[in-house]
């Protein structure tokens, strides 16, 4: 697994936050982002074209896009600040993420390194052939 580590992380992302229940984040996640879409074809907004999940404690989920020129909108705020964190790149299927967080894990923490939330999923592009799909996994760093 190719772990990178990064110093500085930051984003001003627009968006909306929900609670993942029982962790469903798939359910919770698509569900802020049809919202998300909704404000910003209903607004006409410029965005960058980039999804970002930011996953905080208490299974909170914050689903976002930058913004070309932030406008006064009915989404959130979400300023996203992260001094240090380990990224790694998905490629492949959304359902198969969750692999690529075990191994994520395990890799840390057999290196001693301490990870905290918040996580984040940077969204690349999208394609019809999810085996190209691809997506940038942040966690910070203690």
């Amino acid at each position: 697994m190719n772990i990178e580590i990064k110093e500085g992380f930051c984003i001003d992302l627009y968006g909306f936050s929900g609670t993942a229940v029982n962790k469903n984040w798939a359910a919770t996640g698509s569900g802020l982002m049809n919202k998300l879409w909704q404000e910003i074809k209903a607004s006409k907004l410029e965005h960058k074209g980039i999804n970002v999940w930011v996953y905080e404690k208490d299974n909170a989920l914050f689903a976002g896009i930058e913004l070309v020129s932030p406008e006064k909108t009915g989404m959130e705020l979400k300023q996203v600040r992260v001094a240090k964190y380990a990224s790694f790149k998905h490629i492949g299927p959304y359902q198969k993420l969750g692999e690529s967080y075990a191994a994520m894990k395990a890799e840390l923490e057999q290196k001693g390194i301490e990870f905290c939330l918040p996580f984040l999923e940077v969204y690349g592009h999208w394609t019809p052939d999810d085996s190209k799909l691809e997506t940038d996994i942040l966690f910070s760093l203690r």
